[in-house]
C-alpha cells in the first residue's frame, strides 16, 4: 500500500497555519520599491550612473608597419587614484597568430578575450584553416553589441597575421569595429599618439618600430598617471607573434634622460685667519 504525499503546503492559495497576527501586514503585499524624491529622474539616474562609474586608466597601442604588426602596452591596474597592480598583462594571447589588448574593465577584456580564443580555435577545427583578423575582431563586435547597455567596459584591439597579411582592428563594448593601421587605446593614448605620429613611418625596421613602440608607452606612463609599471613590446609577423622585450618604466626613464653630474662654478674653501 502507498502513502500519497502531501502537497498542500506548495499550494500558494493554502490557508496560513498559525495565528496570522503574528505576521508581518506587508508579507501578503506585493513587492514594491520607492522611488527617489526628485523631479528630474533622468538627471538623477544619470548622476547615480556617474557615481559609480569607474575610473580607469591605461595605455595600449598597435600599429602596422613594414614587417608585421608592433604592439605594445603598459601593466598598471588603478581605481582613479588607487593603484591596485603594477604586473597586469594587457596584451592577451588569442592564438599563435593573433593578440588582443585591454582597455576597460579588466574582468570584462579578459573575458571576452578568452572567449574569443575559444571561438577562434573552434573556427580553426571546422574549418580547417585559421580565422582571419577581420573574422575574429567581426566576431568579438557581434558579441558585444548584444550586450551593449548592460555595463560591459571593453577597449581593445585585435591585432595578427593572417592569409591576406597583417591586420588591425580597434573593437569596444558599444560594438564599435574599425580598421586602421595605427590605433592607441586608454588614458594615456593622447600622449601615446603624439610620440607614434611623429615616429611612425612603414618602412620602419623591426628594431625601430619596437623602439618606437616602447618609447610611446614610457612617455604616455610619464605624463599619465594612471600608466605605469612595465612596457610590454610585441612583434607579429609571418610566423606569429613574439615578445621582444619587457622594460621598467622607471628604468627607461633613466634610460631616455641619463642624469648628468651637476656642474659646480665655484667650491667654497676655508679660509685661515691669522
Amino acid at each position: 500500500m502507498m502513502r500519497g504525499i502531501d502537497f498542500s503546503a506548495l499550494d500558494p492559495l493554502a490557508p496560513i497555519k498559525g495565528n496570522s497576527d503574528e505576521l508581518d501586514d506587508n508579507i501578503l503585499a506585493i513587492p514594491s520599491f520607492k522611488l527617489p524624491t526628485t523631479c528630474d529622474f533622468d538627471g538623477f539616474q544619470k548622476a547615480a550612473v556617474e557615481m559609480v562609474k569607474p575610473a580607469k586608466g591605461t595605455t595600449t597601442l598597435a600599429f602596422i608597419f613594414n614587417g608585421g604588426v608592433m604592439v605594445a602596452a603598459d601593466s598598471r591596474a588603478s581605481m582613479g587614484g588607487y593603484i591596485s597592480s603594477q604586473s597586469v598583462k594587457k596584451i592577451i594571447e588569442i592564438n599563435p597568430y593573433m593578440l588582443g589588448t585591454m582597455a576597460g574593465g579588466a574582468a570584462d577584456c579578459q573575458f571576452w578575450h578568452r572567449n574569443l580564443g575559444t571561438k577562434c580555435r573552434l573556427h580553426e577545427l571546422a574549418n580547417k584553416r585559421r580565422i582571419s583578423v577581420a573574422g575574429a575582431s567581426k566576431l568579438l563586435a557581434n558579441i558585444l553589441y548584444s550586450y551593449r547597455g548592460m555595463g560591459l567596459s571593453v577597449g581593445t584591439m585585435i591585432a595578427g597575421w593572417d592569409e591576406q597579411g597583417p591586420g588591425l582592428y580597434y573593437v569596444d563594448s558599444e560594438g564599435g569595429r574599425l580598421k586602421g593601421n595605427k590605433f592607441s587605446v586608454g588614458s594615456g593614448s593622447p600622449y601615446a599618439y603624439g610620440v607614434l605620429d611623429s615616429g611612425h613611418r612603414f618602412d620602419l625596421s623591426v628594431e625601430e618600430a619596437a623602439e618606437l613602440a616602447r618609447r610611446a608607452i614610457y612617455h604616455a606612463t610619464f605624463r599619465d598617471g594612471a600608466s605605469g609599471g612595465v612596457a610590454s613590446v610585441y612583434h607579429i609577423g609571418p610566423n606569429g607573434w613574439k615578445k621582444l622585450s619587457g622594460d621598467d618604466v622607471g628604468e627607461l626613464h633613466y634610460q631616455y634622460y641619463p642624469v648628468e653630474p651637476a656642474s659646480v662654478e665655484q667650491e667654497m674653501t676655508e679660509v685661515t685667519i691669522s
